[in-house]
Formats: C-alpha cells, structure tokens, sequence
C-alpha cells in the first residue's frame, strides 16, 4: 500500500510539473502511474483532490528541505539565505516545483480549498523567514523582521515566477546575486544598520 501511494503521489506530481494545472487529468495521472482510472478515482475521488494532494506534496517537499536547511550548522545569516535559495529556480527540481508553484498560484484565485492552501503555505513561510531574520542580530522587535520577511518572499516569488517564464533574462547567476543583495540589506535594517 505504501509503494502503491508512493507511485500515485509521483505520478500527480510529475503530471502538474509537466503538463500544468489544466492539463492535469485522472487520465494523464493514471496513465503516468501505470494503472487504472479506476485506482485514482478510488484513491482522490475528484480531480479537485487530486490537485489538493499535489499541492501539499509541494508543501511538504519545500518544507523538509527548509527544515533540513535550517538546521544546518551555520550562521544564522547563512542559513536564512539558503533557505530563501531554496525557494529559487537554480536546478531541475526547483525549476519543475517554480512551475508547479506558479500554475497553483493561478488556480488558487478561483479555488477556495487551493488558495487556503496556498495562503497557510505562505503564512508559515513567512513565520520562518521572520524567525531566521530575527536570528540574525540582536533585533527583538518582531514587527520589523516580519516587514523584511514580506519584502524577501515577495521578492523570491517574484524572481521564482520571472525565471520560469524568461530563464534567459533572469539566470541562476542574477537570482543569487538579487538575493544576497535583498539578504544584506533586510538583516542590516532590522538589526539597525548593523552588519
């Protein structure tokens, strides 16, 4: 049964990642299982859950690497950069789940149980982000580090999106570069111009 999930949850995956939201069938995720419609009917019950699986897949994959990430041994400034780097289309994977992200994001606007989703996923990234900002320094006003939390996620999103759809003109190389930029400059304002 676990590998029988396992198989399911890959093949929703891979079909979002490749054909996008609206090309996401019962069809094409069980064609790309290997199995009936039957099985995925029995398994989801709906395209709607199948979708809903898919973006909690996303969710769970993003946050165990931020997880895994952040408990690395490294500064704290390191670690709040890395993890905002995870977040960014710099291989394959990242590329696919920027893809998966972005068709998501579109689909949430006019899907209630996506968008909340989407919007818990947020919230909790932004409590992270606000928690390794304010690990930085020797800020204790949370009010400013949840400002520069908004400003870097917007800002990874942004870039995250621009990529997808224009890999020639935002490359690996600008996304870092913006990022380390947006890093230094949100950690010395909230710590109060210190570096």
């Amino acid at each position: 049964m676990v590998e029988t999930e396992r198989r399911l949850s890959q093949a929703v995956w891979d079909v979002v990642a490749t054909q996008g939201i609206e090309g996401t069938s019962v069809r094409a995720v069980a064609e790309r299982a290997g199995c009936t419609t039957g099985l995925i009917m029995h398994r989801f019950g709906s395209r709607a859950a199948l979708l809903v699986h898919a973006r909690r897949l996303m969710l769970e994959r993003t946050t165990a690497r931020a997880d895994a990430i952040e408990a690395e041994p490294a500064s704290p400034a390191e670690r709040l950069r890395r993890v905002l780097a995870s977040a960014l289309p710099l291989d394959t994977e990242r590329v696919d789940e920027a893809r998966v992200w972005l068709g998501f994001a579109a689909a949430a606007v006019a899907d209630p149980a996506l968008r909340e989703i989407q919007q818990d996923g947020n919230r909790t990234w932004l409590r992270r982000l606000t928690r390794l900002i304010l690990a930085t320094g020797e800020a204790v006003d949370e009010a400013p580090a949840e400002e520069a939390a908004v400003g870097l996620a917007a800002l990874v999103e942004g870039l995250g999106s621009l990529a997808v759809l224009d890999p020639h003109t935002y490359t690996g190389e600008r996304l870092e570069r913006a990022l380390d930029d947006a890093v230094q400059a949100a950690t010395w304002r909230v710590n109060g111009g210190k570096a």
